[in-house]
Formats: structure tokens, sequence, C-alpha cells
């Protein structure tokens, strides 16, 4: 038997959830397949992207640092190495390769893994009024799904005013936002790595109001600041590993044409946690 291989590729992996998650996924469907963590430097991900195209590993998930470089590498009619679809190519971001007959397709499932999520939560997205922090390839991925299925108003908030402005770019009913804005919004996402294995929050609690729906995207630890400091005003929480199983579910449909089983790979997830913890207490 031979097993097609998955993997994710980022510097670093070993905290990755992303093996457990979709191993659990090829075992409940039986495939002949296995996912692991390969972890990449920034000065080798284009020695090893052309290399890769032409082994065993059809598919990848692709993590920080490296989706946007992902992205400028396979959208460059230069490289040909292959091709970006809408989803990645709004949010000049990749997270998800599919390879087909020796070339990469890419695409950004992080955008509709948050949407997903909030869904999930009881909130629909259209009409709603969103702010969003941060304004990187997580950040733009989102005010895209965002704007796609009816988002009323998207308010980004990011310390760089430049950057800003590009997630803001990404969608005519998006805007450079402020903490004010945080008043009168439906939804509040966090999608930065503010708070990641920190007591850190990137909204002063006081801003918070029973109104809301809260994700952040950060999901070590599973009930950030943000998240705490929301559940004690009243708001509706969502962690941020709902929004990393939607999308890696969604991966799987990328690569498979079926969507992944969310409770079982959440699950995988939280078993994995534990493990670790089980292991390294500290």
């Amino acid at each position: 038997m031979t097993l097609e291989v998955a993997a994710i590729i980022g510097d670093p992996v070993v905290q990755s959830l992303s093996p457990a998650m979709h191993n659990a996924v090829f075992h409940q469907r039986k495939l002949d397949w296995t996912y692991v963590a390969m972890e990449v430097r920034e000065d080798a991900l284009t020695g090893v992207l052309q290399t890769l195209g032409g082994t065993s590993i059809k598919a990848f998930s692709v993590t920080m640092p490296h989706k946007e470089a992902v992205f400028e590498m396979l959208s460059s009619v230069s490289s040909n190495l292959g091709e970006v679809d809408e989803s990645a190519q709004a949010a000049r971001s990749v997270n998800t390769i599919a390879i087909r007959s020796g070339r990469m397709f890419g695409s950004n499932t992080d955008g509709d893994g948050c949407c997903n999520a909030v869904e999930q939560a009881g909130m629909g997205i259209a009409g709603s009024r969103v702010v969003v922090i941060g304004a990187g390839g997580t950040a733009r991925a989102v005010v895209v799904a965002l704007a796609r299925r009816g988002a009323s108003d998207i308010a980004v908030i990011n310390r760089t005013e430049s950057h800003a402005r590009d997630a803001v770019a990404c969608a005519d009913v998006a805007r450079i936002g402020s903490v004010d804005d945080i008043a009168t919004t439906n939804i509040l996402i966090n999608a930065t790595s503010v708070g990641m294995g920190s007591q850190e929050s990137p909204v002063d609690a006081a801003r918070l109001h029973s109104s809301l729906v809260v994700l952040d995207a950060v999901y070590q630890p599973l009930e950030t600041t943000l998240l705490r400091n929301a559940k004690n005003a009243g708001a509706v929480t969502v962690d941020g590993l709902w929004m990393l199983v939607h999308q890696g579910a969604l991966q799987q449909l990328a690569w498979f044409d079926e969507i992944g089983d969310v409770q079982l790979m959440r699950q995988a997830a939280l078993d994995e946690l534990a493990n670790r913890a089980l292991h390294n207490p500290n």
C-alpha cells in the first residue's frame, strides 16, 4: 500500500493541530493518506515549492509566515508553478494548495472558515456590522468573505494605517475604523496573534457589550483574555479552534470535493491539546 501525503508548511509548525485534525478525517474515510508537518524556513520556501510539486505530496496547508509569499509565487506568471483562485487573489494570501496534473492550485479557506464559525454560533453575516482587528493575510481573507456574504459595514482596525488600507481595499463595504466602532457593531473578529500564549487582549474590556458575537482567531489558549472579557460582558464567544476546524474542513473540500466533519476535527484537535498538556504540564 502506498500512502498519499498531505502536509502543512510553515515556520514553526511543531504546534500545529492540523495533522491531528486531517488524519482523523482520513481515518474516518478510510483513505490511504497521511498528513505531516514540514517546517520550512522563509529562505527555503521557493526551492521547497519547486521540488514538492513533483513528489508524492498531493495537498498542502500553508501557515505563518508563508501565506502571502506562496500567493506571490503561485500568482506569478514567471514562476510557472501553478495558479490561484478568486479567494486567494482577493486576499493576496494562500492557505490551501491542491496539486493536479503536477500543477499547484492555491486557494484561501480562512475567510469562509471564520464566517462559518460565526454563523454556527447563530449570527448571520448578511446585514451585519463587523469590526475586524488586523490587516494581514488572515484579516484580508476574512474581510473578503464577510463582504461576499453580505456584511453591511466592515471596520478594519490596525496599528499600521497603510496595512489597514490594504485590507479595506479588499471590499467595497470595508473602511478604516477605530475601537469606537465596537459600540455599534454586531460582530467583532480578532484576526491578529495578540493573546497567543499570553494574557494580552487587543480590545479593552470596557468596550465589549452583550450585543456582540466575538470570534478570536487565537486558539492557544482556547479561552483568551478577549473571549473571557467578552463572556463577562454577556457577549456570545467563538474560540479560534472553531475557525481552525472550519477552514480545515474547507481544505478537505478543496482536496477531495467533500467537506470535512468539523465536529470530528474539533474533537481530534481537543484530544491533541489534552495529550500535549498531559506530557508537557508546564
